[in-house]
């Protein structure tokens, strides 16, 4: 606790607890306030790849099952950072989460690759290969 929310004054005292949080009373300006709680801290690592999947074209729940972060907090970092995807793409991303040998095996046969952009990000133990494809009309 560094300063009152109200006045910013450092001139405070402890006044109970409330819910089994800290009270404090400013000794400034009379107002009451708690210790704010701080929330659940997710790595950047996971934001970015969070906002990566996002502009690929992954789902919400798509991120949420691949990185287990919530939905909510992926769309939240979406609206926070500002980010847009393309609005009309010939492209189809579609992705695979496969492991070191899986990927290996993968990249051996041409075909997988042909006509088609690939992307490769590690998670943790395993591998999520991104792929793209032009959109057959």
């Amino acid at each position: 606790m560094d300063a009152c929310p109200n006045c910013a004054s450092t001139k405070f005292t402890k006044a109970g607890i409330v819910n089994q949080r800290q009270r404090y009373k400013c000794k400034s300006c009379n107002y009451f306030f708690t210790v704010g709680k701080l929330g659940k801290q997710i790595d950047d690592y996971y934001v970015n790849k969070a906002l990566q999947l996002y502009l690929e074209g992954l789902t919400y729940r798509e991120i949420e099952r691949i990185l287990g972060v919530s939905h909510v907090s992926i769309m939240n970092w979406v609206r926070k950072y500002n980010i847009k995807r393309p609005y009309k793409t010939n492209y189809h991303p579609t992705y695979k989460i496969l492991n070191e040998k899986e990927l290996k095996t993968y990249f051996q046969n041409p075909s997988n690759i042909k006509g088609a952009g690939v992307l490769v990000a590690e998670l943790g133990d395993k591998f999520m290969l991104i792929k793209w494809e032009r959109f057959r009309e």
